[in-house]
């Protein structure tokens, strides 16, 4: 028999009001914790080293899984597959798209690549200006033409911003997707 006040799940079921929803500790935990894995998966599709698709599709899971599935069901999981599929390819393309658009040469691409490796160690400007700078020194060395290295530097800067953007706007499609799932 269930005690006066409680509901079978031993939750309260005191008349708190519409739309209040009454949840157990393990599924608030799996709320924050996906949320946070959200959240580290925004920061992640800017900051080089953060999986961020991954951390993304992982907070969805969670978020699903923390309401059973019944709001972030199978195809919202679809979903999230797909968006952090698209950052993932986005990733891999922007920079490399934007020094190859520049006409640089496969020393600038290179060079972008590890500049963003090295930046990734002097924080914020590093990540910013890394891939431009080792673009330039790269091309640079390869032909000592400074006004086609510093063609091949923009196109990777702009590359890294143009694809940083566009990763940002798809994990932003897919958290947006995902609280309205739960508030509808």
């Amino acid at each position: 028999m269930t005690p006066p006040g409680e509901s079978p799940r031993g939750q309260a079921a005191l008349d708190a009001g519409p739309g209040v929803v009454h949840i157990g500790g393990v599924q608030a935990l799996g709320y924050v914790l996906g949320f946070l894995l959200l959240a580290a998966g925004v920061l992640g599709v800017v900051l080089p080293v953060v999986p961020g698709s991954l951390l993304l599709l992982g907070g969805t899971v969670v978020v699903a899984w923390a309401n059973g599935f019944a709001r972030v069901g199978w195809g919202t999981l679809a979903f999230a597959a797909v968006i952090a599929a698209l950052i993932w390819a986005v990733d891999l393309a922007a920079t490399v798209l934007g020094t190859r658009l520049a006409k640089a040469s496969r020393w600038a691409v290179l060079g972008a690549g590890l500049g963003l490796l090295v930046g990734l160690f002097l924080g914020l400007p590093g990540i910013l200006l890394g891939p431009a700078v080792g673009a330039v020194l790269f091309e640079y060395a390869r032909d000592p033409d400074a006004r086609r290295a510093l063609r091949a530097g923009t196109g990777a800067f702009l590359g890294f911003l143009l694809g940083s953007a566009v990763k940002v706007a798809l994990a932003m499609v897919l958290v947006g997707t995902i609280v309205l799932r739960l508030s509808t």
